[in-house]
């Protein structure tokens, strides 16, 4: 069958506005897409989201192994005779930052001393008058970052039914190696009600999100259309259908989340028409579209259907058959798959969208007994590729329903991994995935996928600042499109898969929006391209982004 160019598909799609679903977003994967890879690749070691390159800074701790609690929250800690105060002079007095750790030594009580070295991350906000400093969840008790001095110290209570968990942490800068990065040392001592006293000491590096080094707001041809904000908090997913955009929103207590409806007929200037949530319910992760349903993943009432015959004014319908969480959704031809993290992918059949039965449950068998997937899934050729969560990452083959067989898995190495989203296509006569993570060090991994009963070979990586966390995939042709939260939009040539190459970017991350927090979980959550001519992101503060499709 001839694949109709991308502007005769944009000519379609003008002619049916009220059927743009048909047009679009669908998950159906990309045909082969030809030269100029010839399917040869080198199998690589998967070395993880935390890549240890070796101690941050060279500064030192003064008196290691003591236990004096007070050590956790003083400067007089810090060795700090080495550090540059000129290089610290530089750095503003505002701005969020994404930190990554190297722990190097742990010090308990009537315990040897540890020295293995592990990877972790926290974030920190400065603002100006210091009205809205954080450190972690918790608020920043000390701070002194004026006259070539950074300083920070935080704590933390956590309630525990066995009483309160307390960590008390420190940050010494020593070092700016380059604008906006910030290196030094810290400590952090924990008072564990079962564990008891711990001191943790290491090194890190602290990237302020802005724009990356040498980038501009866009590049490679992208440029924004058109913006509008929701009163809703925390959007975090988006779909296209019938001219208008259906964006769902996490909550925040006691800020409320739901579904935001846009009328994006002019692209320039897309208008909200409708927000709508439900008490006790407002906690919306996922969204999609068939016909005149729209479906939302809701994580208080599992999979809710409204009917979008006026598209401005969505109208419940049911809550359908199944879980009570559903964290994500994707409707592919007359199936939809509704995932229920713990629980599994719940399959319905969407003949007649506005009540779908329940078909079938599928869980992937994982050693050790299932977890806490499935984040998402993605469909391509009759089979199911299920991002598990820590679970890693696994295929099904559903062509029957009654029969479903787990064709592999790919499992991800080390703690602190997450299989959350993936793509799939076809190239050089092969299957390949785009697996992607979440968390600071989560990046793309290129799967060869033919096989999966024999192997499953990591082929290709791509990655960005090491504290930041990538978010979905959307594959079009040779093009990854990545929402990558505070890296925005990352468009990939993907036509060699061993060697994805960014040639495009939009950045939607900005520190001063309204309502920016400083979790790693801040900026573009979403991208859908439903063949119109238009790209749409989803901004955790800024909401609907309208860019033109390359």
């Amino acid at each position: 069958m001839t694949t109709p160019s991308r502007g005769a598909r944009r000519s379609l799609c003008a002619l049916l506005p009220l059927l743009l679903t048909a047009c679009g977003d669908s998950p159906a994967g990309t045909p082969d897409a030809g030269p100029p890879w010839d399917g040869t690749y080198t199998e690589l070691e998967d070395r993880g989201y935390w890549v240890d390159t070796g101690r941050h800074d060279a500064c030192q701790f003064v008196d290691a192994d003591n236990l004096d609690p007070l050590l956790c929250q003083r400067p007089s800690g810090f060795d700090l005779s080495g550090c540059s105060a000129a290089e610290l002079s530089t750095l503003e007095d505002q701005g969020i930052y994404q930190v990554v750790l190297r722990a190097e030594r742990r010090v308990r009580p009537d315990r040897p001393t540890s020295t293995s070295v592990s990877g972790g991350s926290i974030s920190f906000r400065l603002s100006a008058d210091g009205s809205q400093d954080a450190l972690g969840s918790g608020p920043i008790l000390a701070r002194d970052t004026g006259n070539g001095t950074f300083f920070l110290s935080g704590r933390r209570s956590l309630a525990l039914t066995t009483g309160n968990l307390v960590t008390t942490a420190a940050f010494a800068g020593c070092r700016v190696p380059s604008p906006g990065v910030i290196t030094g040392c810290y400590v952090s001592c924990v008072e564990n009600p079962v564990t008891g006293y711990s001191k943790t000491l290491g090194t890190f590096e602290a990237h302020r999100m802005t724009w990356a080094p040498g980038e501009g707001e866009a590049s490679g041809g992208l440029s924004r259309v058109g913006e509008a904000s929701t009163t809703m908090i925390r959007p975090a997913d988006l779909y296209i259908a019938k001219e208008h955009a259906y964006v769902v929103s996490l909550d925040r207590p006691p800020l409320l989340g739901g579904l935001s409806v846009f009328d994006v007929r002019d692209r320039a200037n897309p208008k909200l028409v409708k927000t709508l949530s439900f008490p006790g319910d407002t906690s919306w992760n996922g969204v999609w579209a068939k016909d005149d349903a729209l479906y939302v993943a809701s994580n208080s009432s599992g999979l809710v259907i409204f009917d979008i015959r006026d598209p401005a004014n969505p109208t419940f319908v049911r809550r359908a058959e199944g879980p009570t969480t559903v964290h994500t959704v994707l409707v592919d031809g007359d199936r939809l798959y509704a995932n229920a993290p713990g629980t599994g992918t719940y399959v319905y059949d969407v003949t007649n969208p506005m009540d779908p039965p329940l078909l079938q449950i599928v869980r992937p068998t994982v050693e050790g007994g299932y977890g806490d997937g499935p984040h998402d899934v993605f469909v391509y050729e009759n089979r199911l590729y299920v991002s598990n969560g820590s679970d890693g990452f696994q295929i099904m083959d559903v062509a029957d329903l009654n029969d479903v067989r787990q064709l592999g898995s790919y499992f991800l190495p080390r703690l602190a991994t997450y299989a959350h989203h993936s793509a799939v296509g076809t190239f050089a006569g092969k299957t390949i995935a785009f697996e992607g993570g979440e968390f600071p060090g989560s990046h793309v991994r290129v799967l060869d996928v033919t096989n999966p009963a024999a192997h499953i070979p990591l082929i290709g990586t791509f990655r960005m600042r090491a504290p930041t966390s990538m978010h979905n995939l959307l594959l079009r042709g040779n093009l990854l499109y990545v929402a990558w939260y505070h890296e925005g939009l990352r468009v990939l040539d993907v036509s060699n898969p061993t060697k994805p190459k960014q040639v495009a970017h939009y950045n939607t991350f900005r520190e001063d929006d309204p309502g920016r927090e400083h979790s790693v979980f801040e900026g573009n959550y979403g991208v859908r391209i439903p063949g119109d001519g238009y790209v749409y992101l989803v901004d955790a503060s800024r909401g609907l982004i309208i860019l033109n499709e390359l």
